[in-house]
């Protein structure tokens, strides 16, 4: 589509003439003659950049545009004067003109200067898609995998975190649970109240039930002030409850009420306390098997698990492995002031074959503990922790390429092919070159490594 430009000017050949010029250049151009005509013409419709003369009748090119940057601060606006007078300039470059041109005017320079305020006016908009598109996906950058489950996850998580719904995010510790329940909060209509967080696993039954509730003074040994719980804390916004299946029964049956009423009471009070909060879950058990063992309610498990979100575990995400070794590698990087530059191949290999039982939370610490000990611009196996490349050893033996195969190395097997078909061709190292694909003189290379017998 072409770009719209606006010229403005009292001179009405000088007018002509430059609306026939901008149109043989390709834009779409629409000419007015005074400053008053091109404030309302800005307001009609929109404009990619206006090209304005200084002097005009009724009103002047200054004034016009100090008019329409407070309309529309973002278009670019082109000065023409016939003086060129300093003061002018720098009169309009000060209320945001983009550039200006004297009269009169040099062509070239007007066609390059239309092109750079275009070219800024793209910019600009980008800019302003990009910062959009950040807002509406805060902390799903956060999320990062390239395979198909967690591309299935994030396409969850913009469906769901519009609604007012209950989400409960299951899987394995460390994989990212609490990644997924901001990025919901974050993506939320509720998104400029705070998210309060409360790690159930960490606190006993009677803490628990204050740090939810809050408490009145004296409600118990040094309790020597009324407090908010988190439920009030999160009032408005969202609540998350890390690692719920740690709850013990009792405290179950209270949060429960609280969920279905909306309603608290502090340890202490009988007053009832509404609150308007969004619950979001977390836990790494079965909450359902919990259920059938009767340590886990039924009416609380249905309640919180409206919509399950399950991340799986990073063995069943070995796609993302690099994506991830990658990001850490980044951070830590700037984090430790260390200018290294990404990981070797094997060392690439090592993690990529890893199950990593720890899941997300465990590549990252090895990843710190790589970029800490590695000594050059890149991470070699040898500067990740030992369990991966003893992982890596069993299964595929020892890094720097001596892999095995049905208990024997590929060094191995190599000897034993050039030893067989040195015997098949009765010796003939040409022949026997040629059957193995490789030249005579790599062929006298491997001989001479592996000390084959060329007698025989």
């Amino acid at each position: 589509m072409s770009a719209k430009i606006l010229v403005v000017d009292d001179d009405k050949a000088h007018l002509s003439m430059l609306e026939t010029m901008l149109k043989g250049w390709g834009y779409a151009v629409a000419g007015v003659e005074d400053g008053a005509d091109a404030i309302d013409k800005v307001k009609e419709r929109p404009f990619d950049a206006v090209l304005m003369d200084v002097r005009m009748a009724k009103v002047g090119g200054i004034e016009a545009l100090s008019r329409i940057k407070d309309y529309n601060p973002a278009i670019p606006i082109v000065i023409m004067t016939a003086y060129s007078s300093v003061d002018t300039a720098v009169e309009a470059m000060k209320l945001g003109a983009y550039d200006y041109l004297t009269k009169p005017l040099n062509f070239d320079e007007l066609k390059m200067t239309l092109e750079r305020s275009l070219d800024h006016m793209t910019l600009l908009k980008e800019n302003r898609s990009l910062r959009e598109r950040i807002s509406e996906d805060a902390s799903l950058t956060n999320i990062i995998g390239a395979g198909k489950p967690m591309k299935e996850l994030v396409d969850m998580v913009k469906t769901v975190a519009s609604t007012e719904a209950t989400i409960l995010i299951s899987g394995e510790s460390g994989t990212g649970k609490e990644l997924f329940a901001k990025a919901i909060h974050a993506n939320s209509n509720r998104k400029e109240a705070p998210l309060v967080t409360v790690n159930c696993a960490a606190l006993t039954d009677t803490l628990l039930e204050s740090e939810l509730f809050g408490h009145e003074k004296g409600a118990f040994t040094g309790a020597d002030r009324k407090r908010d719980g988190r439920f009030m804390r999160a009032d408005g916004g969202s609540l998350f409850l890390d690692e719920v299946g740690e709850i013990p029964m009792p405290m179950q049956a209270k949060l429960l009420r609280a969920i279905q009423e909306r309603e608290i009471q502090r340890v202490g009070s009988d007053k009832v306390l509404k609150v308007d909060v969004r619950i979001i879950a977390a836990t790494n058990r079965d909450l359902l098997a919990e259920v059938g063992k009767g340590t886990f309610r039924e009416d609380l498990y249905y309640r919180l698990n409206v919509v399950n979100l399950w991340i799986p575990p990073l063995k069943e995400r070995g796609e993302d492995v690099p994506l991830l070794a990658t990001f850490f590698l980044k951070r830590f990087s700037e984090l430790n002031r260390k200018p290294i530059k990404g990981f070797t191949p094997m060392a690439m290999d090592v993690l990529v074959k890893y199950d990593w039982p720890g899941n997300v939370r465990e590549l990252e610490n090895a990843v710190e503990r790589a970029v800490i000990m590695a000594p050059g611009e890149y991470v070699s196996e040898k500067d990740l922790p030992p369990a991966l490349t003893r992982h890596f050893e069993e299964v595929c033996g020892a890094p720097g390429g001596r892999h095995r195969v049905g208990g024997k190395s590929l060094q191995e097997i190599e000897k034993v092919a050039i030893a067989e078909t040195l015997a098949q061709t009765g010796g003939n190292k040409s022949e026997t070159a040629k059957l193995l694909g490789i030249t005579r003189t790599t062929l006298d290379n491997k001989i001479k490594k592996y000390g084959v017998d060329v007698t025989k």
